[in-house]
C-alpha cells in the first residue's frame, strides 16, 4: 500500500500515525495491497472551500473523502483483480477544526486525526451514514478498527499516542451527532 501524507495546514501532525490507522484499516477491510491513497491536511479555508464545491454545505469541516477507483472490501482476495497501483482516492482532513472537536470530546487531537483517517477510509470504501442504520453500521466499524488498531500498536510496541480512555473516544453516531450540534452552535 503506497499513502502519501501532504500536509499544508502549518500544523504540526504526527502523519506516520495517519498511515499506520489507514493501512491497519485497509488492510483489515481486506483492500488489495496494491493500492495508493492519498491524506492531505489543510487548513479551514482550503476545506470550507471543497465543502462548498463538492457538497454545497457552507464552512469548514473535519473530514471530506473523494473515492476514485472505487474499490471495496474483499478486493484484497487473491482472486480480485485489482490493477497494480489502483488509486483508491483522497482524504482531506483540517486539523483546526478536528482541534475544536478533540477539545469538546475530551481527547488529543492526535486521537482525533486518527479517528477522522478511519473514517475518511471508510468513507472511500463506500460506507456512508446518510440512513440511520448505516450510520449505526460505519461508527460501529469505525470504532472497532480504531480500537482493534491501538491494541495492535501495543502488541507491535509502537508508540504514537495513548488509546483515550474517556467516553467520547469512540462515539457513537448520536455521541458525534450531538458533539457536532455543539460545535455548531459557537
Amino acid at each position: 500500500m503506497s499513502i502519501e501524507v501532504f500536509n499544508e495546514s502549518g500544523v504540526g501532525v504526527n502523519e506516520e500515525s495517519l498511515i499506520d490507522v489507514a493501512k491497519y484499516a485497509l488492510t483489515r477491510m481486506d483492500v488489495h495491497p496494491a493500492v495508493e491513497m492519498s491524506i492531505h491536511i489543510v487548513t479551514s479555508d482550503v476545506i470550507a472551500d471543497l465543502h462548498l464545491r463538492w457538497l454545497d454545505l457552507e464552512g469548514p469541516t473535519d473530514v471530506m473523502s473523494f473515492p476514485m477507483d472505487e474499490l471495496t472490501p474483499g478486493s484484497g482476495r487473491p482472486d480480485a483483480k485489482t490493477p497494480e497501483g489502483a488509486m483508491l482516492g483522497d482524504i482531506v482532513l483540517c486539523p483546526e477544526f478536528a482541534a475544536r472537536q478533540a477539545e469538546k470530546a475530551d481527547h488529543p487531537l492526535a486521537h482525533e486525526l486518527v479517528l477522522l483517517t478511519v473514517h475518511g477510509v471508510l468513507h472511500l470504501l463506500g460506507y456512508d451514514h446518510i440512513e440511520p442504520d448505516d450510520e449505526q453500521r460505519m461508527f460501529a466499524l469505525q470504532n472497532e478498527l480504531l480500537s482493534d488498531w491501538y491494541d495492535d500498536i501495543d502488541r507491535r510496541g509502537v508508540e504514537f499516542h495513548d488509546k483515550p480512555i474517556n467516553p467520547g473516544a469512540f462515539p457513537s453516531a448520536a455521541e458525534r451527532e450531538a458533539l457536532d450540534d455543539v460545535l455548531d452552535e459557537e
